[in-house]
């Protein structure tokens, strides 16, 4: 019986070690495009915004993101223009916000990095 016993313990404690790991996060990577390539709020990034965020994000819900309003809505409140890393709206769509597809977040890092122009 004692034997039993201490295979059943090493059993228990070898199964409680291996399943006691975590995988480490990995950082989404979201490239910005080269830059020499302008990116035009209005034909662009609102189009982004339309598509995906303006269901919840209008009237009721700031920022509101509705064509005419969402410059306005944005700038400087949830961009730093010249910096996407700084900026909230960046951060809060990198981090699975809406879960926008790639080519997506890096055209708003882009334009936010490029100075978050009115275009």
């Amino acid at each position: 019986m004692k034997k039993i016993f201490q295979i059943l313990l090493i059993v228990c404690v070898g199964l409680a070690m291996n399943s006691c790991y975590y995988d480490e996060l990995q950082e989404k990577v979201i490239p910005e495009l080269p830059s020499d390539v302008d990116i035009l709020f209005g034909t662009q990034i609102q189009p982004i915004f339309t598509a995906n965020c303006i269901g919840c994000h209008n009237t009721s819900r700031n920022p509101d993101l509705r064509e005419g309003f969402a410059y306005s809505a944005l700038v400087p409140q949830y961009v730093t223009a010249g910096n996407a890393a700084e900026s909230k709206l960046y951060n809060q769509l990198k981090d699975g916000h809406q879960n926008l597809a790639t080519a997506n977040l890096s055209l708003i890092k882009t334009w936010i990095n490029q100075g978050a122009k009115r275009n």
